[in-house]
This record gives structure tokens, C-alpha cells and sequence, in this order.
């Protein structure tokens, strides 16, 4: 009973990687994490450690279903589920999600790349006006490089059904692909972003106002773009996965 625990770095620096990442990590995250640390620990023992500490992740993911318009045109559905791209600003995709606190409605409007599963622009508005996706889409015409002709999917909400809408992109050069009415399942990579987007900071942490919360969605973000980890991406941040990738070229 009086040994010393063999384990106490590990667990130590465990709980410094779960604080510092506010909950949000489980035990396959905090394991690479360790990794990246020097510490030579399997994801058993770390989901082990973790039980005997009493810490567990603390997010629980809530499905996310967008609105649905009807006016104007839609385009075809090019992207077809396939989510895999090769490099940067070849495929992107976008939607639009909300949020109602204190009495009052914020949204949102991102576009993600999936080579990396960055958001690379977004817009954040008090009303769902026309402005908050051509905001967005003027920030994200500011990453394409010479030669790049992304797609760009959204489902067939009425933003993106407007003339107005269409033709910034045709004047750009990004081709407009549309899921199919009525099914998420041809933008799960956006919809599966807002999923954690909510369960990581809206269902998360507690706000004091709406501009409380704006600020932390700003903050999320970066987080993610910067210093959250994804498995898929060998461990490595989005910005990160990116930046390499560019190295490598």
C-alpha cells in the first residue's frame, strides 16, 4: 500500500493534458498526446489510468439537423459523399447553424476544407441575412491560390439557391454542388463539425451573455483550427496537417 505509483508522471501529465484541453479529450487523444510527450503508454493503460483518476470526456455528441429551403435554383450533387481531398481548396463545404441563448439567436456560417477538416473562413451574424454567407465567402476567397478551383457543397438551404450566391462563385471559379433534399448524410463532414462544435462548447461551459459567447465561439475555433488534434490526421492540428503537407509538396 505504501509503494510508490508507478504510474504518477503519467497520470500527472494526464490530467494536465485533460484540463488544459477543458474536457473535451478522451483517452485515444490524450494517448497521442503522450506520445508527443516522450511517454511510451498504450491507449489501455491511459483509458485504465483515467478510470482510477475518476476523469472521463465530457463531451456527449448531439445530432445537428439544418433548415431546408425551397426558393431558387439547386445545383447537382458533385460531391457525391465522397469526402476525401488531395490538397488544399479542392473540395470545401458549408452550412449554416444556429444558436438561442439568453432570449436571443446567433448564427453561423463556416466553410470547412476537407484535406484537413480546417475552417478556413466563417461569418457570425445576429440574423440569418443573405450577408452572413457572402461575408463568409469573401474570407474564403482570400485562401485560394492561383489555379485553385474548389467545390463548394451546402445542402439546399436558400442562401445558397440565390442568383446572387451562385454567380460570386462562378466569378471565382468554385463549382456549386448541393446534397439532396432532405438528406444530411451528403454534408455529414459539416454537420458532424457543428455536432462537435455544440458538444464541446455550447453544452460544455456555461456563458454570462451572448457577446460572452460569441467571443468563445471565436476562441473554439482557433482551438480547433490550432491545437485541437485530429486521429485522422496522424494526431496532428488541422493548421498543422496543412502546413506539413506544404513542406512536403
Amino acid at each position: 500500500m505504501n509503494r510508490p505509483d508507478k504510474y504518477n508522471e503519467e497520470k500527472e501529465a494526464i490530467q494536465q493534458i485533460f484540463d488544459e484541453h477543458q474536457g473535451r479529450y478522451g483517452y485515444r487523444r490524450i494517448t497521442l498526446e503522450l506520445r508527443k510527450k516522450g511517454f511510451g503508454i498504450n491507449h489501455k493503460t491511459v483509458l485504465r489510468l483515467m478510470n482510477e483518476m475518476g476523469i472521463k470526456c465530457l463531451v456527449r455528441m448531439r445530432k445537428y439537423r439544418s433548415y431546408r429551403g425551397e426558393i431558387g435554383q439547386a445545383a447537382p450533387n458533385l460531391l457525391e459523399r465522397d469526402f476525401k481531398a488531395t490538397k488544399p481548396n479542392e473540395k470545401w463545404v458549408t452550412d449554416v447553424t444556429e444558436f438561442k441563448l439568453f432570449g436571443k439567436k446567433l448564427y453561423l456560417s463556416p466553410v470547412l476544407d476537407l484535406f484537413n477538416g480546417e475552417i478556413i473562413a466563417y461569418n457570425i451574424e445576429e440574423r440569418p441575412v443573405f450577408p452572413l454567407v457572402t461575408k463568409m465567402l469573401a474570407k474564403a476567397f482570400n485562401r485560394l491560390n492561383e489555379g485553385d478551383t474548389p467545390i463548394l457543397h451546402s445542402d439546399q438551404g436558400w442562401h445558397y439557391r440565390m442568383s446572387k450566391y451562385q454567380k460570386l462563385l462562378e466569378k471565382n471559379h468554385i463549382t456549386q454542388s448541393m446534397s439532396r433534399k432532405g438528406n444530411c448524410l451528403d454534408n455529414a463532414v459539416m454537420e458532424n463539425f457543428f455536432g462537435l462544435l455544440k458538444s464541446e462548447l455550447l453544452y460544455l461551459q456555461e456563458f454570462e451573455s451572448m457577446d460572452h459567447f460569441k467571443r468563445e465561439l471565436e476562441n473554439y475555433i482557433y482551438y480547433y483550427n490550432h491545437k485541437r488534434m485530429k486521429v485522422k490526421l496522424k494526431g496532428l492540428t488541422p493548421v498543422e496537417y496543412r502546413e506539413q503537407s506544404s513542406l512536403a509538396a
